[in-house]
């Protein structure tokens, strides 16, 4: 028998909406309660930090769980298929800018980064679009914007977004300008092209909500690991580090700050789920806008996991003028932020 979200979705959803909005409503004075019960001095460092950590936790986890279940719903409309055919046959300009959008509602990461590229490239996609959409998925995505949105508000996160696609669309065009076809592995050059085609599913409501369940299953599933360490460590600076110290570290007086951020976010093995608790805390304790969006581009767009799996497909110049296009991307986003901000 087909449990209740399957029979009545659309009772399920107005009843789960309800519910969510009335647990948020009880995150920030929940955190208050949970710190006031603990026999800690709520203004020292530690019940600074721990009040950080008990509204942060539930508030990213919900946020996170709401979003990505809405966007997995969405998501079963963009398969890799469809992708794809959308892509296939358009004009470069016009199809980095598709490339870039659609990288923000599909649910692809570092991990698929090698089957996504070798299916573009068996369906005829240049390989500029596909540097948009390899960019964009994994740094303009629903985790990034949701977590945003709730930290920072909406013109935090509209910023951003604006800011991962200008990346993603200039990056993809500037790659596909310098027709570097030839340093792709000779395997992936030599394979047989398919056509791209997409055949409606023609999935039901109820379907689209079991979509949103595994949705949450896979990405939260996998993602809160990061995103409690994340939130942990952002306690901590935010209870312990004093803002004189952040500011002379990643303040706008430091010109050197916004490279070092770049540098130090490429190493860096976490997503936007693990980043942005620690960018909260950063920008609370004085560090410059530009620098901290420097840091959390790189860490979500430039990852060394990501470029390793990448060598399977592409030579190392290929990766090397990657890497170099999109780190000078967000050098410019971050000089000119700290300058006009």
């Amino acid at each position: 028998m087909a449990r209740w979200p399957m029979r009545q979705p659309v009772a399920f959803l107005i009843v789960a909406a309800l519910v969510w909005f009335a647990l948020y409503q009880t995150l920030l004075p929940g955190s208050e309660a949970l710190v006031a019960a603990l026999p800690v001095d709520r203004q020292s460092h530690l019940g600074s930090a721990l009040q950080f950590f008990f509204y942060d936790t539930p508030k990213v986890l919900l946020l996170l769980t709401g979003v990505v279940f809405v966007m997995g719903m969405v998501n079963s409309y963009f398969t890799p298929e469809r992708t794809r055919a959308l892509l296939a046959g358009r004009s470069e300009g016009v199809a980095n800018v598709m490339a870039a959008l659609l990288g923000i509602v599909t649910p692809f990461c570092s991990c698929s980064a090698v089957p996504l590229f070798i299916g573009f490239v068996q369906a005829g996609v240049p390989l500029g679009v596909t540097f948009s959409f390899l960019i964009s998925a994994p740094m303009v995505n629903e985790v990034a914007l949701t977590l945003l949105f709730g930290m920072f508000g909406w013109k935090v996160a509209l910023l951003y977004l604006g800011l991962g696609l200008s990346v993603a669309i200039v990056a993809g065009w500037v790659i596909g300008r310098l027709k570097m076809e030839a340093h792709l592995e000779g395997w992936v050059r030599d394979m047989p092209r398919t056509s791209a085609r997409f055949e409606d599913s023609g999935a039901t409501l109820a379907d689209r909500v079991q979509a949103g369940f595994a949705a949450v299953r896979e990405i939260v599933g996998k993602v809160w690991p990061y995103i409690l360490a994340g939130i942990a460590i952002g306690a901590l600076i935010h209870g312990y580090v004093p803002e004189s110290f952040m500011a002379s570290f990643m303040g706008k007086d430091a010109w050197w700050s916004v490279p070092l951020a770049v540098l130090m976010g490429v190493p860096m093995y976490t997503n936007a789920a693990g980043v942005i608790p620690i960018v909260q805390a950063l920008l609370a304790k004085g560090a410059a806008l530009g620098t901290v969006l420097a840091f959390m581009m790189s860490v979500i767009a430039l990852s060394l996991p990501e470029m390793i799996i990448l060598r399977k497909v592409l030579k190392l110049r290929l990766i090397a003028t990657f890497v170099a296009v999109v780190a000078s991307g967000i050098l410019l986003v971050g000089f000119v932020f700290n300058a006009l901000l």
